[in-house]
């Protein structure tokens, strides 16, 4: 009993350094982030990638054993859920349901147009992929290759995009509902596609209830339409009363709080278990949630440890995962890097520029659109991970396609700026955050 009581000590000790560590980099990074133009969680991610074994552990290779332990990445796993599920709530409660449904349409022919040209651009690079060795599995089929490369090149960073969205002092306009809203079912549909790879290749279980075996992707589809019809509908009426007692009690009082975050961890587990992921339940139940007083206490008092303490954990988590020295060898994955690098921007975002501009968007707008769901972020570090973790792709082909969302994440803010940006500010559509 004393020996693990001594364990948990240890466990907690090297929490709190790790803690430490992660704040500092993810600020000093996010800072010089800032001074190139880049937004602050640009500089998170890249902090994320530079505390793993690509720089840290290659600098310091006793780091892993040392700082980055075995034992304590779990709590790291679980805080780093909770930061960007919590995150995902907050983007809900400012997210403009008006501007939602007047662009409905738009919206789901932006993502539909970058969901397609993806799946098309995957499916074709794998008849060329799928022989190379160390890729893929050699146990995979080629549709399951194809969906997977499918959803990778066509998932969006629908966090880092919200925050880009926030810190431009774009949240509530049209075009940040636009970009919301595309994103929002696109990386939907692409966590379900995801889904279905993992049922057809064998890695997830279908669920039985009497002797009924249900596919993980029928779980997935249906339980996301399940929950976002009653989240937004009966849901809606009955998280109505919290916003009456907020405005009774002139603000969120601690049990009403309590309500409120362990309505999130149901939101957040469900969608979880499901197979879509957390970050989906929390962001649908912020758009469920009242406005008002209620809304505002709430991001008031949840934002500032969210985003300053919990989200590098999510960061970092993903960093630690990622591995960029396997492209040395052999040379010829830097051509496979370049041509699915190619195919990723000029796929997502003609694709959904294209969509937008039919839609009767100015062509500045539609590009704003295209640039924003362009990059890919940590979304894309989730998606490629749980495939490495899987099996379904090898170490060579994980770190191409970090390498892609890196790249394709940087060019967001500067190419932004240049088709919407400057114009945006010069008619006072873009706020100071923008700067």
């Amino acid at each position: 009993m004393r020996l693990e009581l001594r364990a948990v000590h240890a466990l907690a000790a090297s929490f709190f350094l790790q803690m430490a560590v992660i704040l500092i980099a993810c600020r000093v990074v996010g800072l010089l982030a800032k001074r190139i133009g880049q937004p602050q969680v640009v500089g998170e991610m890249i902090a994320g990638v530079l505390l793993g074994p690509s720089l840290l552990g290659l600098l310091w290779p006793g780091s892993t054993e040392w700082l980055f332990t075995k034992e304590s990445r779990g709590i790291l796993f679980t805080g780093a859920q909770l930061g960007v599920g919590l995150y995902m709530f907050l983007v809900g409660l400012e997210f403009n349901t008006e501007h939602f449904k007047s662009r409905v349409r738009s919206a789901a022919t932006v993502s539909i147009a970058g969901m397609a040209v993806p799946f098309l651009l995957g499916a074709l690079l794998v008849l060329w992929l799928l022989d190379m060795p160390g890729l893929f599995s050699p146990k995979i089929r080629y549709f399951e290759a194809a969906l997977f490369l499918g959803a990778a090149i066509a998932i969006t960073a629908f966090p880092m995009l919200a925050r880009i969205i926030s810190e431009r002092g774009l949240s509530g306009t049209p075009l940040g509902t636009l970009a919301l809203a595309a994103g929002a079912i696109d990386d939907a549909a692409a966590w379900c596609v995801l889904a279905i790879v993992l049922a057809t290749f064998g890695a997830s279980q279908p669920l039985e209830i009497g002797g009924l075996k249900i596919g993980a992707e029928v779980v997935a589809i249906g339980g996301s339409i399940l929950y976002g019809t009653v989240a937004l509908t009966v849901g809606r009426k009955w998280l109505s009363r919290l916003g009456r007692r907020a405005e009774r009690d002139g603000g969120v009082s601690q049990p009403l709080m309590a309500v409120t975050l362990a309505l999130f961890c149901m939101a957040a587990w469900y969608t979880d278990i499901i197979g879509v992921h957390a970050v989906f339940g929390g962001f649908i139940l912020g758009i469920a949630m009242p406005r008002g007083v209620f809304a505002d206490d709430i991001r008031r008092k949840i934002e500032p440890f969210a985003v300053v303490f919990l989200l590098p954990m999510f960061f970092t988590f993903s960093g630690l995962n990622t591995k960029l020295d396997v492209l040395v060898d052999p040379p010829s994955l830097l051509l496979v890097a370049l041509v699915i690098l190619i195919a990723s921007v000029l796929g997502k975002g003609v694709a959904c520029w294209a969509a937008a501009r039919l839609h009767g968007e100015d062509n500045a707008t539609a590009m704003a659109v295209g640039t924003l769901m362009n990059a890919r972020g940590l979304m894309e570090l989730i998606i490629i991970n749980i495939g490495l973790q899987r099996g379904i792709i090898g170490e060579a082909l994980f770190s191409i396609l970090v390498i892609m969302a890196i790249v394709t994440t940087l060019m967001a803010t500067p190419v932004f700026e240049r088709v919407y940006g400057r114009r945006a500010r010069a008619s006072g559509h873009l706020g100071a955050s923008g700067e």
